[in-house]
């Protein structure tokens, strides 16, 4: 009996757009749908499947999109749902599919859903937000309780008609929905059902595992002596009911367009506890395909901010790939492959060294590291081009993410009190910045070496980093030595094997500091990954791998030369990586 085929989607790659920051047609500053159009060519020649937009709905942009005003239109920054419809058409014609970011733990505070919420207690759609009177303390009015914003502060606003507060786990201008509520849930299957109905191919899901809160909303404990408002994760991450909601979705919405083939992945950040992430995923449970985990992406970050950095090891990315890569496998547990998108700073910064020298190669080696593991591929604007972080030299007012700009306000508003001065010290701040902000991800995409990076013909939203003169995709495209050109050859060595999909996943050399080496094995074939992580020459000795290296052909490296034989013992240069695959011999 032949086994059933895989789902699509695990097989494809996924590339991430930010459509701000992608292509501008129209001269304005901001990137548009017209500008996703005109390089859907390029888009295709790489090797992508499926095209996800960040959020292009109507919005005031106080959090880049993620704050929806009008879940049914295009912000007219971007283009019109004509415009929309125009991109479907363009990437269904090319044998892509297209998927929608679904920002519904929140809206913005301009949706009319929320204009009608505060305009009276007895509004029927004052309970669609959480609202609650504050408390008196001492004489003093304070918020209902003392949880703190993901981008600081109090997460609670007082609406001064009502007198009452409403819940806004991220920004002021982002209201939190009120998921406890049928009708809520309701409104939100008809938003997912009209783009299904227009085309749409699928969903990401914006902090999907916020939708449920704990009830009663108690204070959060005491952890963060600095400040009243205290870290509150535990009442509203992976909620007592948000299993029963995506449940809810998937039998309203998603398995009732079970004939449209969707790809769903949710974003779960704030938990790393995977058996609690595995239930949004197992397919006994209905929910979704997959999610983000964040566990990796939490490597370099102290428990005080993601936006500092903190030392990581080798050892430590190991044991989180392993894991990962080896949970429940046997009950379906399908994993998101990803090291960027638009809340990350470049992992050429990050994971790899992005120095003139090492830049390239370190980049092709995280592309190897990336599309030799188990799950559905993920690609962010830019990552296919080694484009790295902006310089160290720019100053706090490039930066213009919220939350890059909040963290510096509440950190300088500290010293200043602690010290008895208006001028102080920031530069170590600064520091962090320049290797960790979410704003590195979202400079303009540098398309040639004309001004402003060939992004627009007016002046970008954004400075484009200032290297696009010498590192942009005109010049990588016509370079069969570009990291481009890698990532092309890469994602096509992918789709070749199905082993380096949905293989099982060996580690080898566990104690080794510098080199990332497993096995992957799938039926008859086997496939081999040596990664050095380091600049420095690495010997290993590949006696442990099961069956010996005899056999093994080489099919994928970062260094431009021949296939490379395979022998028990193996130097591998700074950044190297390699890929080898052995069918068995049929007798």
């Amino acid at each position: 009996m032949s086994m059933p085929p895989h789902p699509w989607w695990k097989s494809a790659t996924v590339y991430q757009i930010y459509p701000t920051s992608f292509l501008d047609a129209n001269g304005d500053g901001t990137g548009d749908l017209a500008g996703i159009i005109a390089k859907l060519d390029y888009l295709k020649d790489l090797g992508v499947d499926v095209l996800w937009l960040s959020p292009i709905y109507r919005s005031p942009l106080a959090d880049m999109g993620y704050d929806i005003s009008d879940y049914e239109d295009i912000d007219s920054r971007y283009g019109t749902l004509e415009d929309w419809d125009r991109l479907l058409q363009g990437v269904h014609a090319r044998g892509m599919k297209l998927m929608m970011d679904l920002v519904v733990n929140h809206t913005s505070d301009e949706h009319a859903w929320f204009t009608a919420s505060k305009s009276s207690k007895d509004d029927p759609k004052r309970d669609w937000y959480i609202w609650r009177p504050g408390k008196v303390v001492d004489g003093e009015e304070l918020p209902p309780n003392n949880w703190k914003s993901v981008f600081q502060g109090s997460a609670w606003e007082r609406d001064p008609a009502t007198g009452e507060y409403y819940l806004h786990l991220f920004m002021s201008k982002q209201p939190d929905l009120n998921w406890d509520n049928p009708i809520v849930r309701s409104a939100v299957w008809d938003v997912m059902r009209f783009w299904v109905r227009r085309g749409c191919d699928g969903f990401r899901m914006d902090v999907i595992n916020f939708i449920s809160k704990t009830d009663g909303l108690p204070d959060a404990p005491l952890v963060d002596h600095t400040q009243y408002y205290q870290p509150a994760n535990m009442y509203f991450v992976n909620g007592p009911q948000v299993h029963k909601y995506i449940k809810q979705m998937n039998a309203e919405v998603l398995s009732q367009l079970s004939d449209h083939d969707l790809i769903t992945v949710g974003e779960t950040p704030f938990t790393h506890e995977a058996s609690e992430l595995a239930a949004f995923v197992l397919p006994k449970n209905r929910e979704l395909n997959m999610v983000f985990q964040f566990e990796l992406m939490d490597i370099d970050s102290p428990s005080e901010s993601s936006l500092l950095r903190k030392p990581w090891t080798l050892g430590e990315l190991k044991a989180i790939i392993g894991r990962w890569q080896r949970l429940m496998r046997d009950d379906g547990f399908w994993n998101a492959v990803y090291i960027e998108n638009h809340d990350q700073a470049r992992s050429v910064s990050r994971f790899g060294n992005d120095s003139t020298q090492w830049r390239a190669v370190s980049a092709k080696m995280l592309a190897i590291f990336e599309i030799t593991q188990t799950g559905t591929l993920y690609v962010y604007q830019g990552q296919e081009l080694g484009l790295k972080n902006f310089p160290r030299t720019w100053g706090i007012e490039e930066y213009k993410d919220v939350a890059s700009q909040n963290y510096w306000n509440l950190i300088k508003e500290q010293r200043q009190k602690a010290q008895g001065k208006e001028i102080v010290e920031m530069s170590d701040l600064l520091e962090s910045f320049a290797q960790k902000a979410r704003d590195h991800a979202r400079t303009p995409m540098q398309w040639n070496a004309s001004a402003h990076a060939g992004f627009t013909t007016g002046t970008p939203w954004m400075r484009v980093n200032d290297d696009y003169p010498e590192w942009n995709a005109e010049q990588q495209i016509s370079d069969n030595t570009s990291v481009h050109a890698f990532w092309k050859r890469a994602l096509k060595v992918r789709k070749a094997h199905d082993v380096l999909i949905y293989g099982d996943f060996v580690m080898l050399l566990e104690a080794h500091e510098q080199v990332f080496a497993y096995t992957r094995n799938c039926g008859s074939t086997s496939a081999l990954v040596l990664l050095n992580f380091k600049e420095g020459r690495a010997e290993v000795d590949l006696g442990e791998v099961i069956g010996g290296v005899a056999g093994y052909a080489f099919v994928l490296g970062n260094y431009e030369n021949e296939a490379i034989g395979l022998e028990g013992i193996v130097t591998l240069k700074g950044y190297e990586g390699r890929v080898y695959v052995r069918e068995a011999s049929l007798n």
